[in-house]
C-alpha cells in the first residue's frame, strides 16, 4: 500500500527555514542547523535517513524548493535526495507554470500546474509503478517546503508525518504550522539522538477525533 508521508526538519519554535530563505540561501539564515542530523555519524540518524530515502517511490515538492535545488548552489551528483543511499525516485513539483529549462536533467521531473492534490495523485501513480518494479511497497514523500507540507496536512492528504525536531531556536523563518482547522496526530515513534528528536505521527483528517 502506498502511503503519503510528509518528512521535514523543524526548529523548536516551529520553523522549517531560518529568516530570508531564497534560491541562494535555501534554508535561510541559520537554517543549516535544522539538517545537522542528516550529516551525523550517529547510527540512529543514519538509519532514519536511510529508511526515509529507501521507502521513496516518488517525491513531491513545491516550486520554491525546486528552484533552490535546481539553482547554481543546489543539488549535484554528490548532494541531493538520497545521494549515496538509494536510486533516484521520480520528483513531482507543484507549480503555477513549468520552468523554461531544468539544470538537473539527470532526474525524472514532472511539473503539475493543477494543484497539490493532483500532484500527490501523480506522485502516487509513479510510486505504485516503482513499487511494482521493485517488488516492494514504496511511498510518496512530501519533502517541502513548509507551505507545501502545511497545505497537505490541512487538506488531509498526509498519512504519516515524520518530523525531525532540531535543538535550535531560529526566532523567525518559514513556519510549518500556520493555524487553520484542528489536526489530530497520533504519536507512533520517538527516536532521540544528539542532533534531533525524530517524531513519527499518524495523521487523521482535520477535525477528526483520535
Amino acid at each position: 500500500m502506498t502511503r503519503i508521508i510528509a518528512d521535514i526538519s523543524m526548529s523548536l519554535d516551529g520553523f522549517v527555514t531560518g529568516p530570508d530563505p531564497g534560491p541562494d540561501n535555501g534554508l535561510g539564515d541559520g537554517g543549516e542547523a535544522l539538517h545537522t542530523w542528516a550529516f551525523s555519524d550517529d547510527p540512529d540518524d543514519r538509519r532514519m535517513l536511510r529508511e526515509a530515502t529507501a521507502r521513496s517511490g516518488a517525491v513531491v515538492l513545491g516550486r520554491r524548493l525546486f528552484d533552490v535545488f535546481d539553482g547554481p548552489h543546489g543539488w549535484d551528483d554528490t548532494v541531493g535526495y538520497g545521494a549515496g543511499e538509494v536510486g533516484k525516485p521520480s520528483f513531482v513539483v507543484v507549480t503555477a507554470s513549468p520552468p523554461k529549462s531544468v539544470r538537473l536533467t539527470g532526474l525524472d521531473w514532472t511539473f503539475v500546474t493543477t494543484g497539490l492534490a493532483d500532484a500527490v495523485a501523480a506522485a502516487r501513480e509513479r510510486a505504485e509503478a516503482a513499487s511494482a518494479a521493485a517488488g516492494k511497497d514504496l511511498d510518496v514523500v512530501l519533502m517541502g517546503g513548509g507551505a507545501t507540507i502545511g497545505s497537505a496536512l490541512a487538506a488531509g492528504l498526509v498519512d504519516l508525518l515524520s518530523l525531525h525536531l532540531a535543538p535550535v531556536v531560529l526566532g523567525a523563518g518559514t513556519p510549518l504550522f500556520t493555524g487553520g482547522a484542528p489536526r489530530t496526530l497520533i504519536q507512533r515513534e520517538v527516536t532521540v539522538t544528539s542532533t534531533a528528536t525524530h517524531l513519527i505521527y499518524d495523521c487523521a483528517r482535520p477535525g477528526a477525533d483520535a
